[in-house]
């Protein structure tokens, strides 16, 4: 099969060449409860652009990216029984936990002490044919292309669980502090369910994308917002927007931090921006239950994902594309052509 994968870095972490290299693997073998699945669309993500660039080491060598997968079951390992031959299914990044340990046992699996990841652990999408362990597959909507649905299995699920950890409520004021993949899906949410939205972000397009979705305000990323916001969810890797972010909420106000990778946050004063109750929340992974939650919920509104779509052997340009701030939502790559409506 073709794939990608990560080429080697030197001790400090830096790439020798290109971060991505073409090429071709024997194809995946399934294990006891393990979906073979060929690729149709993978989405590219900002964790791929992070692993690319040495901002976070790979587990091992020559790992395949991508966890935004959509594609068909064309092999079933032993002990599988919920999918069929032919089932659509999503990949997402979490693929594995322990189960057993205190995390796993109160519910709290994203948090798990030995957990796995697609394409950080194990190889994902950027290949024509992957695995996936069959209680971490998805069943995706039919109301959703594949391309429509790609993004929802990381950006979608990531902005879905920061959602929820921003604690903004019903007809509350939520600020959103860069607006790429993850963001433009969770504002769609936050107004479905009556927020108001806030952008900030430095990209042109992006504040015209967030204007046309409805936001209520659209501004650069360091612009302070018209009033105090209730809740905030910083998606930009950019430590410094921290304190910026943390002065535009109202007293009580959360401030919830989406990435998986932030660039150092600089000093906080703590009157001007955590006393009367502001508080800073990260979010780590996330539950199936998140990603079930955040499926049922997109095709009910239904969630509409601005997509630019790039031919498989275009990995490394969407990769390039994406770390110049050059893609509005998400980016996606067509693996094969089954039901990948152009956009």
């Amino acid at each position: 099969m073709r794939a990608w994968w990560i080429n080697q870095a030197d001790q400090a972490g830096h790439h020798t060449g290109r971060p991505l290299v073409l090429g071709t693997r024997p194809d995946p073998s399934t294990g006891a409860g393990d979906l073979l699945v060929r690729v149709h669309v993978c989405g590219v993500c900002r964790t791929d652009l992070h692993l690319a660039q040495g901002e976070l080491a790979p587990k091992r060598p020559r790992v395949v990216p991508g966890h935004e997968v959509v594609g068909d079951v064309v092999e079933l390992g032993p002990g599988c029984n919920r999918f069929a031959i032919g089932d659509r299914v999503g990949i997402a990044w979490l693929r594995g936990t322990c189960g057993s340990c205190r995390f796993c046992l109160r519910g709290d699996e994203n948090l798990c002490l030995s957990p796995r990841f697609t394409g950080w652990d194990d190889d994902g999408g950027y290949a024509e044919f992957t695995t996936v362990p069959e209680k971490f597959a998805y069943s995706v909507p039919e109301v959703f292309s594949d391309n429509e649905a790609a993004p929802l299995l990381c950006a979608g699920i990531i902005g879905y669980r920061a959602l929820r950890r921003s604690q903004i409520k019903p007809g509350g004021k939520l600020g959103i502090y860069g607006f790429g993949a993850s963001a433009h899906l969770a504002a769609q949410v936050a107004m479905y369910e009556g927020a108001d939205v806030y952008v900030m972000t430095r990209s042109p397009e992006a504040r015209r994308l967030a204007s046309e979705l409805g936001a209520v305000f659209v501004g650069d990323a360091y612009d302070e917002p018209p009033e105090p916001l209730d809740s905030a969810i910083l998606f930009a890797p950019a430590g410094n927007l921290v304190p910026v972010a943390l002065r535009g909420l109202d007293r009580g106000g959360t401030l919830a931090i989406a990435g998986i990778y932030l660039s150092d946050i600089p000093p906080l004063n703590y009157a001007a921006d955590l006393f009367q109750e502001r508080q800073v929340l990260s979010v780590t992974a996330n539950t199936r239950r998140d990603g079930a939650d955040l499926l049922a919920i997109a095709a009910q509104i239904p969630l509409r994902p601005a997509v630019t779509a790039y031919d498989f052997t275009e990995a490394d340009q969407a990769l390039s594309d994406l770390s110049a701030d050059l893609v509005t939502g998400a980016a996606v790559l067509q693996v094969s052509r089954h039901d990948a409506q152009a956009f």
